[in-house]
């Protein structure tokens, strides 16, 4: 018998401590600390941006943990169960005591107990208990007081109270915990995760189009809870929905399909995105229904919400022209926006078109006049002008600076470089140019060849001037040119010698002197690491000076023989040109660095735009509502309410046909103006007869 009591006792045990406010504040902790976490840290990112941002041994550990979907863990959903069961236990354990103590009014207090209250009062009416009584009454009704009347034998005790909402804020603010923890859960991965256990359906991990994804990876239209993304072309329809999990995909058949009639975006004057819909179709067996979908004001179908997410390039048809660096007719490319091409031994992939593209063209000060031998950096030069990562200026003169399309060249080993070319020139720096950029990861940001638009507004001028530089009897014939303009009259002796120098500088310059596997290949680091090896210190600066003179003469000259070539007019000798020149030595140096020997540029494009939307089935979100409701007023209830309970005892007084009249008052909260009310209440009831 004695063995029995302490296996009696343990279910005690356990549900005291479930239902201990200790225990659930403790697992509201460990979820606020878990949330923070879920807030900080990208839920449901692919498993190689983790890896890329705190490398494979804390990728791994950060894994196992499951802090990349920390909302559909095991050990947070075990978490949010037992924090459901507390607070359901705390509330079932003490919503009777509630609702008991709002029926009663404590009447049945003995009048001696009245003395040990804080706040307590004694005096004198000239009325007698009767009329007193019926004094009072309408005095406390008047201010606010619910009262009940005992009567006694040596007299009447009144019982009044004030605030009862007060306790029902407890129960209405743990109700709302419960509601919101539970809808919370509806709306999360796990529904979608006990959906594939229930449907026998598993994560796809592979890649390809959507519809020739095999139905173990799809779940039914009878899923009672998801979130997920649509991607609709214009005069498309889809009918599938992609929900992403940190291992892969599953696909959710949605109860109707969506078809895409137009997409309308506008913008501000600065090109930024102002406002986009989205005019669609609502497919649902043979009823259809027409709706446009705005970003903040969804279109609901059957359960389903239909967001405005985002838009994107929907497959439009790019006309591209590639220009050989180093010789060659333009050839012609046309494809459209996710496909790929053949390209000689490597395959070109078409990635996007952007139409519009707003940048910081603001001019910071630090306007470069000529190219520095010694010191060219040209992609730190641009990059306050261009990229993610650019440094910004402190006056933002934000433009439109046209369409840009990006790409990629993969090589048969499967390594790409990508690439973001712009089609129209941009002005920097009252220079107007051509902006080619390449990166060969995307963790890295994009360095940009600016190239100088000519007379015209075009590249032709640039590219006729890089051909010319990698041909060999070009750059002679430029050499003897510049040679003979630069001898002196009186000096023809120096006409060979300076003939030879500029040789010597066009083939630094051009590349032809390196060898394969050199990491200087031209350009002015060529020449740069020519005067550091064979010049010394002390004649470095003044040869730096003489060489770069010589090397522009002699570029000017193989500009002009490029355009006689090209059956153009000679460039005039003006500031134009010089302009011209000066940026085409910082381009045509970067240019020997450039990865492609093709340049490819926009010509004319065809626009197809698509949607992204997101659709969500959320039966928790009305829970939620209700729960935020419910907590809103349940911690006003609790923080601005308070119960207060006041008590009269009405007896006969010492003089005939007089009352004597006891009263005290209780809180649940002390405070300063429980004194004040207090006061006047005993005014009022006393009428200054204490």
């Amino acid at each position: 018998m004695s063995s029995a009591a302490p296996r009696s006792s343990v279910p005690r045990e356990l549900l005291d401590l479930l239902a201990s406010m200790r225990f659930a504040i403790t697992l509201l902790s460990v979820i606020c600390i878990a949330s923070v976490i879920g807030t900080v840290l990208r839920q449901g990112e692919p498993m190689g941006n983790y890896i890329n941002q705190f490398g494979p041994f804390w990728a791994e550990v950060f894994g196992l943990l499951g802090l990349y979907t920390v909302y559909s863990t095991p050990w947070f959903l075990v978490i949010l169960t037992f924090l459901v069961l507390s607070t359901s236990l705390c509330i079932a354990r003490n919503a009777p005591k509630i609702v008991t103590d709002l029926r009663s009014y404590k009447e049945g207090v003995r009048e001696q107990s009245l003395q040990a209250h804080h706040h307590k009062a004694i005096g004198e009416l000239p009325s007698n208990p009767q009329m007193a009584l019926a004094e009072i009454g309408a005095t406390l009704t008047a201010l606010g007081w619910k009262a009940r009347v005992q009567q006694r034998e040596h007299g009447n005790m009144i019982a009044a109270r004030r605030g009862a909402a007060n306790k029902l804020g407890y129960l209405s603010a743990h109700s709302a915990i419960v509601l919101i923890l539970i809808g919370g859960v509806l709306d999360g991965n796990a529904m979608v995760k006990l959906a594939m256990w229930l449907q026998g359906k598993e994560i796809y991990t592979g890649s390809g189009f959507v519809a020739n994804i095999r139905p173990e990876h799809r779940l039914s239209t009878a899923n009672p809870s998801f979130r997920g993304n649509v991607t609709v072309s214009e005069h498309q329809s889809q009918g599938i929905a992609v929900l992403s999990l940190p291992n892969g995909v599953v696909l959710q058949d949605l109860p109707f399909e969506i078809e895409l009639k137009k997409f309308s975006v506008d913008y501000y004057a600065t090109g930024m995105p102002k406002s986009f819909a989205s005019d669609i179709v609502i497919h649902d067996g043979a009823d259809t229904r027409e709706a446009t979908v705005k970003v903040n004001e969804p279109v609901i179908h059957k359960g389903v919400a239909i967001y405005q997410s985002n838009f994107e390039d929907g497959g439009s048809k790019l006309y591209l022209k590639g220009f050989p660096l180093i010789g060659g007719a333009p050839v012609n490319i046309e494809g459209r926006v996710g496909t790929k091409l053949a390209f000689g031994d490597q395959t070109l992939e078409l990635d996007g078109l952007r139409v519009i593209n707003v940048e910081n063209l603001a001019n910071d000060g630090s306007n470069a006049s000529g190219a520095d031998v010694r010191k060219v950096d040209l992609g730190e030069r641009l990059g306050q002008h261009l990229g993610s990562g650019a440094k910004t200026s402190t006056t933002k003169t934000l433009h439109n600076v046209g369409p840009s399309f990006s790409y990629k060249l993969r090589d048969a080993a499967g390594q790409a470089r990508e690439y973001n070319n712009y089609m129209l020139p941009v002005e920097l720096d009252g220079q107007r140019v051509f902006i080619a950029g390449v990166r060969d990861t995307p963790a890295e940001s994009f360095r940009y060849l600016r190239m100088p638009a000519d007379e015209n507004g075009s590249l032709v001028g640039w590219l006729h001037l890089r051909q010319a530089l990698a041909d060999a009897s070009l750059r002679d014939a430029a050499a003897r040119a510049y040679a003979v303009s630069a001898t002196p009259a009186n000096q023809p002796q120096l006409l060979p010698q300076l003939q030879v120098t500029a040789q010597r500088a066009l083939t630094l310059f051009s590349g032809a002197a390196a060898k394969p596997g050199d990491e200087v290949r031209g350009g002015l680091p060529a020449l740069s690491q020519f005067i550091e090896r064979d010049v010394p210190e002390s004649d470095r600066q003044r040869v730096s000076e003489v060489l770069l003179r010589i090397l522009n003469g002699s570029l000017f000259e193989l500009h002009q023989m490029a355009r006689e070539r090209a059956g153009l007019q000679p460039a005039a000798i003006d500031a134009a040109s010089q302009s011209f020149m000066t940026q085409a030595v910082l381009s045509l140096s970067d240019s020997l660095y450039y990865p492609s020997t093709l340049l490819l540029q926009l010509d004319n494009f065809e626009q197809v735009q698509a949607s992204g939307f997101q659709v969500a089935r959320a039966p928790g979100q009305k829970l939620v509502y209700l729960g935020a409701l419910l907590l809103i007023v349940g911690v006003f209830a609790m923080l601005y309410i308070k119960e207060r309970r006041l008590w009269v005892w009405i007896a006969p007084g010492a003089e005939p046909g007089s009352s004597q009249v006891r009263m005290a008052m209780s809180s649940t909260r002390e405070s300063p103006d429980n004194a004040t009310l207090f006061a006047q209440l005993r005014a009022a009831v006393l009428k200054d007869h204490a």
